[in-house]
């Protein structure tokens, strides 16, 4: 009998599944507490979100023969810095958006302060869960934790929303900056703790294909958001659009055109797959770099 083919949307689906679990169990009155802290912290991280951060991580450490149940507490805890970036991202002092995921963004279900606990919250919790993996070696728990306070801080993603904040961008390598800061480092983050999930004694041409593999998929995946934003449509995307044009920030589109945008994608994805092509069973990561070119969301 011939072995079906599952597309990336299933697999996506199949991870985010799992991961929902995982997450729940982590979010239960025992772990979380039942105060509005947690609600908000529920609010925000269960029920949405095609959790690819979390999908990252599994595929990566299955591919270098890591199990599920050694990955699952690293793509949970990169699945809360996400959702803490987006509280955080989505209140007045930043994007100020009113919509996260087809519903109220945190702060406007809740308030300002319980949303911006929240994010805190989740971050710090984040960490908890990245020490208390029982499947992996110290040394990996070590890499992981380091990794991921790296990727999420002054040279990663709190800096590229910093640099972002300043909106003082005047060409597209000052922004390209800020993309690998903002976006790329928690993809390349989800991608090293798989690989750390699996690997405790990681080679350098390993982590060097993967940093590649990530950065050009975070800015490939930036520059969609972009075009989405004046492409598509509030239903669809599930967040307001037009909000960096409200906030007269520049994007992709303020250095080139849409056709221009959408060949540096192209580009980049390419340059993504490339990067993972050698490896045996690399086949998942190359078509979800292709799909993420074709995503409406």
């Amino acid at each position: 009998m011939e072995e079906k083919v599952l597309t990336i949307d299933t697999l996506l689906k199949e991870a985010a599944d799992k991961t929902e679990v995982a997450l729940n169990r982590y979010l239960t009155n025992e772990y979380a507490g039942d105060t509005v802290l947690a609600d908000a912290m529920r609010y925000s991280v269960l029920g949405g979100g095609k959790r690819i951060r979390a999908f990252l991580v599994l595929t990566v450490a299955k591919l270098f023969g890591a199990s599920e149940e050694a990955a699952m507490p690293f793509a949970c805890a990169m699945e809360m810095v996400h959702a803490y970036s987006l509280i955080h991202d989505d209140l007045p002092c930043m994007d100020d958006d009113d919509l996260r995921r087809g519903k109220p963004s945190c702060h406007r279900k809740f308030d300002e302060a319980t949303a911006l606990l929240a994010g805190d919250t989740l971050l710090t919790y984040a960490f908890e869960v990245l020490a208390s993996n029982e499947y992996v070696s110290h040394r990996s728990i070590r890499y992981a934790v380091q990794t991921l306070a790296k990727e999420a801080g002054a040279l990663g993603m709190a800096g590229g929303q910093t640099l972002d904040l300043a909106n003082s961008v005047s060409g597209y390598k000052e922004l390209r900056k800020i993309h690998m800061m903002k976006t790329s480092a928690l993809i390349r983050a989800a991608c090293l703790l798989g690989y750390y999930a699996a690997c405790d004694k990681p080679q350098k041409d390993d982590i060097m294909n993967l940093q590649l593999y990530a950065e050009a998929i975070g800015l490939a995946f930036q520059i969609h958001d972009d075009v989405l934003d004046v492409k598509s449509d509030t239903a669809t995307l599930g967040k307001s659009i037009g909000s960096d044009e409200k906030n007269n920030k520049k994007t992709v589109l303020s250095f080139m055109t849409l056709a221009q945008a959408e060949e540096e994608e192209a580009l980049l994805t390419l340059l993504a797959v490339e990067a993972v092509s050698d490896y045996m069973e690399s086949d998942v990561l190359c078509k979800l770099a292709i799909w993420l070119l074709s995503r409406k969301k």
